[in-house]
């Protein structure tokens, strides 16, 4: 026996499926600025290879530029590059004072070597 809808009320038929599920769309994500990156890992470079603090303070301010005019990521990372760059100059200069104060001590307390004895000049 079929569904009959009550006297007065028009009947519809059978109903279409739901239209399929759509995947929402993914939220848009800037990209991350490449200096800021470079700042980053030159600022950690710089403790184990040596001398790369100067590049990470110039990536870091370059990349910080850039991430305030076109809106991209990674201003966290540009700042942890300028911060670690800016400690590993310090730490430098700070290491050279401390070599420069020692070999000064140094040679403030060693004799002079005596050497060869110079001939005293005949007619003086």
């Amino acid at each position: 026996m079929a569904y009959s809808p009550p006297p007065g009320q028009p009947y519809y038929g059978p109903q279409p499926p739901y239209p399929p599920y759509q995947q929402p769309y993914p939220p848009y994500a800037p990209p991350t600025n490449g200096l800021a990156i470079a700042a980053l890992v030159c600022g950690v470079g710089g403790f184990v290879i040596g001398l790369s603090f100067i590049p990470a303070i110039i990536c870091g301010h370059l990349a910080r530029r850039q991430i305030r005019q076109t809106g991209e990521q990674g201003a966290g990372l540009a700042l942890a590059g300028l911060i670690l760059g800016y400690v590993g100059i310090a730490l430098f200069i700070a290491l050279i004072a401390v070599f420069v104060v020692i070999m000064n001590k140094i040679g403030n307390t060693l004799p002079a070597s005596p050497g060869v004895p110079m001939p005293a000049v005949p007619g003086n």
